[in-house]
């Protein structure tokens, strides 16, 4: 019978898995990796936690995926993962040292930050998708750990769960502004992604696969780019300001416009070879990009 993925509902089943003691608060926990007791083949399915889960990765061994390449990422980092998420333990936890922050929905469920953390976008990244931080930006997320750290070792109190909120939102704003940065510092890796997305729109198109298979989606560009959804989108955000549907509807459009200055084929015929089932909903998507409709665009291309 196939192994199914470990589910943990607990903090306290997590600790006890890793060869830990139990943590000091239900809902709240560090674990350090370098002292953590676990065969990941024990976990060959995978885990799925009914907690966040924040890595601090201070080394990684060997290379990672990134996109359709392997990048060496030794310097370490951090991912993230949300509750429900299928979470690879062979490939993206047994290969790093350092700690993971574990906080249960319960802990923040009484603060803003309860339904505000669901809009950071890096809760839907994958694990080599991941924070690459430079020195400074390593000690500045240690420090916020080791002080959530401090805090539920020596002093839960009523004013705790305050102080170390306080710190997680703190820990989130810095993995904000960092992953804004990598945006903008990994240039050339991230207009390879872009060239190769584009090249996919072109190929998908050029080969007629939209005559068979309908408009390509997002998800369709992220399964061949091997990066997720989420991510694709926050990076053309960065390189273009749009977003993964709005350039694979500019790319519709740009066909769209050299299928128009050909005068064999009717608006309909357009529409259904750019892979629409509805020849109104090109009408409209068209004329929402150019202001004007297909019919009234090939007609002033008479002029």
């Amino acid at each position: 019978m196939k192994k199914q993925p470990v589910i943990f509902q607990s903090l306290f089943q997590l600790h006890q898995a890793m060869g830990q003691p139990a943590p000091t608060h239900p809902l709240i926990s560090i674990i350090n990796y370098g002292e953590a007791i676990f065969n990941p083949e024990d976990f060959e399915q995978g885990i799925i936690l009914d907690f966040y889960k924040i890595s601090f990765k201070t080394s990684f061994k060997g290379k990672l995926r990134y996109g359709q390449g392997f990048y060496d990422f030794e310097a370490g980092g951090m991912s993230f993962i949300a509750p429900g998420q299928l979470l690879k333990m062979q490939e993206e936890e047994a290969n790093y040292e350092g700690m993971s922050l574990h906080i249960h929905p319960d802990f923040l469920r009484p603060y803003p930050v309860g339904t505000t953390i669901k809009q950071y976008g890096f809760f839907s990244y994958s694990a080599a998708e991941a924070l690459y931080l430079s020195d400074k930006e390593k000690a500045t997320i240690l420090s916020v750990y080791r002080f959530i750290q401090d805090e539920l070792s020596e002093r839960i109190d009523k004013f705790s769960q305050d102080v170390i909120i306080s710190q997680i939102e703190l820990l989130l704003n810095y993995s904000n502004r960092f992953y804004d940065r990598q945006f903008i510092t990994r240039k050339a890796v991230n207009h390879d992604i872009l060239s190769q997305l584009e090249q996919l729109l072109d190929n998908y198109f050029n080969d007629e696969q939209s005559l068979l298979k309908g408009l390509p989606s997002v998800n369709w560009l992220s399964e061949q780019l091997h990066l997720t959804p989420r991510y694709i989108s926050d990076l053309l955000r960065k390189l273009t300001g749009q977003n993964t549907q709005q350039l694979i509807h500019d790319k519709v459009i740009e066909k769209a416009k050299a299928y128009l200055a050909k005068d064999h084929l009717t608006v309909q015929e357009i529409a259904f070879q750019l892979g629409f089932e509805h020849p109104q909903s090109f009408n409209k998507l068209f004329k929402s990009k150019t202001s004007l409709s297909p019919s009234d665009y090939k007609k002033s291309l008479m002029n």
